[in-house]
């Protein structure tokens, strides 16, 4: 049985104790979708850090269907943000290249110009950048490299999306933020569209080992075995001295 409200606690304390030794009175800064694990994150930090110590960066790529539910996000917490619009530097960098990206190439960009403008951001504010994935996402490589899948501080990462939205309403944020329908925002997709699973099918495999159907299940190895990579440091040659 999870154990929502220790859990919740013990992360803020981990929060708190991860500032204390790697920045005091550093602040966070939380990349901003609108969806549900960026919310928990930042509502997170808040609790752990104060508010004021806790910056939101929104990011649209032009227009955004759902920039009201980050704004919405940002204001309920009180939190200080930034909007930065990426839709010149992703069209800039698109357009510079003398070839044109395949179809991966280009939904992957915009993820990796928002980690650099997060960590732009940071560095200018005195910021520790929070990594927003969940377990559910990693367990299947459902992020960018180098995109969403990195960051100084990874507060959810052992905690399904199940888990998650527990943390969510014991953080009181507004049950539209919580129980979001999951997209990714770039192909127009939901995630469970994508992935041909839904989250309740994958985090009872992940935590039970049970899933009654078989194609099911041998997609989830599959994409658990071939993401591995990402979530380990980049292999290093180490010569003979």
């Amino acid at each position: 049985m999870f154990d929502a409200e220790r859990v919740k606690n013990e992360c803020v304390e981990w929060i708190r104790r991860f500032f204390e030794e790697n920045g005091p009175g550093c602040n966070a800064v939380v990349g901003i979708s609108g969806g549900k694990d960026s919310s928990i994150v930042a509502a997170l930090c808040v609790e752990a850090l104060g508010k004021d110590r806790v910056i939101g960066v929104l990011m649209p790529c032009g227009e955004q269907a759902d920039i009201d539910m980050a704004k919405l996000l940002v204001e309920h917490l009180g939190i200080r943000h930034y909007i930065v619009n990426i839709k010149d530097a992703v069209e800039g960098v698109t357009n510079a290249i003398p070839f044109e990206l395949q179809k991966q190439s280009r939904e992957n960009l915009p993820p990796r110009i928002r980690m650099a403008t997060l960590y732009a951001v940071s560095q200018s504010n005195n910021g520790r950048v929070a990594n927003t994935c969940n377990l559910s996402e990693d367990w299947v490589g459902y992020s960018t490299r180098y995109g969403d899948s990195v960051g100084d501080f990874s507060p959810c990462s052992f905690l399904t999306v199940q888990e998650m939205k527990q943390i969510g309403r014991l953080l009181g944020l507004p049950a539209v933020l919580v129980d979001k329908t999951p997209a990714d925002g770039l192909c127009g997709k939901t995630d469970e569209d994508n992935l041909g699973f839904t989250y309740a099918e994958l985090d009872r495999y992940i935590r039970e080992g049970v899933i009654e159907d078989a194609a099911k299940k041998e997609k989830i190895d599959r994409l658990h075995r071939i993401n591995q990579f990402k979530l380990q440091l980049m292999p290093s040659f180490k010569p003979t001295l």
